[in-house]
């Protein structure tokens, strides 16, 4: 069974829109109409929950949910297939803001809201269910950022407390939630590169400073590290190489670049499980996280177009 922790989940609104207008003298030009929109569970680890749902895998989406939106969040799961394990708290499980402008479709404004502030004993109760959870778990995925109110060593803690139970932990994360969870060597990181492209304090903006970053946090213990360098591409990093794995896709036929990334992690995730090569794992992980981009739907499902995707995916090792 794989477990997903996601700290601080989201609704997503996501709006469509044919041009971005901004105000500068009066109040007509600053309005712009949508032309569709979606509301959907969020929040990393959700995504690639439902993702691992659709592909028949049993997986436990655990985290901290508040107010009607954290009931949403809960229903959009749970109507997905997912087994929910929330800590319910006192506030509102947050919203996020997503503007996908025609043509621009790769470089969505996103707006995220901070999350409600989570009390020490709503901590103190999600660590005793996820203690309990772990006695199934053969992986486990920490992804997003954390709430107000939750210390930054919170996915060292879990990290420790999965690989001390015997599962392998995933880090798709950014900042000192991230750093801090290096410290664990977690099996796969994922940096979220979004808004600071950095791990552990190294720059991730060429290939040579990924490369490099990647192998110091493989020297400390990581077992692969991946980084997305490319709107179509991503470096992965362990002890035996580096690899660079590479999609034909144009930028012009994106939908919806929002949770694309986490899809991609999932499918790396559910291909590792099932014994697959790092190769095939990668080549399917990109496959997915493409077709996420080019659906308007923000999680693809639609396996078999994956599977025949997976055969214009090249993986060069460097």
């Amino acid at each position: 069974m794989i477990i997903t922790v996601t700290p601080n989940p989201a609704i997503d609104k996501i709006y469509w829109v044919d041009q971005l207008k901004m105000a500068k003298e009066t109040q007509d030009e600053f309005l712009t109409r949508a032309r569709k929109s979606d509301t959907s569970a969020g929040g990393k680890g959700v995504n690639t929950s439902i993702f691992l749902s659709r592909l028949g895998v049993e997986n436990v989406a655990m985290g901290f949910v508040g107010g009607y939106m954290g009931h949403v969040v809960v229903r959009d799961l749970r109507d997905e297939g997912v087994t929910t394990n929330f800590v319910w708290v006192n506030g509102e499980t947050r919203t996020n803001v997503i503007v996908l402008e025609r043509g621009h479709e790769y470089v969505p404004i996103m707006i995220n809201e901070p999350g409600p502030a989570i009390m020490q004993e709503e901590i103190t109760r999600f660590l005793r269910r996820y203690k309990r959870m772990l006695k199934r778990a053969t992986w486990v995925i920490l992804a997003g950022s954390l709430p107000p109110g939750v210390d930054g060593d919170l996915y060292r803690v879990l990290a420790s407390m999965a690989k001390e139970a015997g599962a392998k932990v995933v880090i798709s994360a950014a900042g000192d939630a991230l750093g801090r969870g290096l410290l664990a060597a977690p099996y796969i990181v994922k940096p979220d590169i979004r808004e600071t492209p950095v791990i552990d304090g190294l720059p991730l903006g060429t290939r040579s400073e990924i490369i490099d970053a990647g192998k110091r946090a493989v020297d400390d213990g990581a077992g692969i590290v991946i980084v997305s360098h490319e709107v179509t591409g991503d470096i992965a990093i362990t002890a035996d190489g580096v690899w660079e794995i590479f999609a034909p896709a144009k930028t012009t036929k994106f939908k919806n670049f929002v949770g694309a990334d986490d899809v991609l992690l999932g499918g790396i995730v559910h291909m590792l499980n099932k014994g697959e090569s790092l190769e095939d794992a990668l080549r399917f992980g990109m496959a997915a996280g493409m077709m996420s981009a080019e659906s308007d739907k923000k999680i693809c499902s639609d396996i078999d177009q994956i599977e025949k995707h997976m055969e214009t995916i090249s993986i060069n090792k460097l």
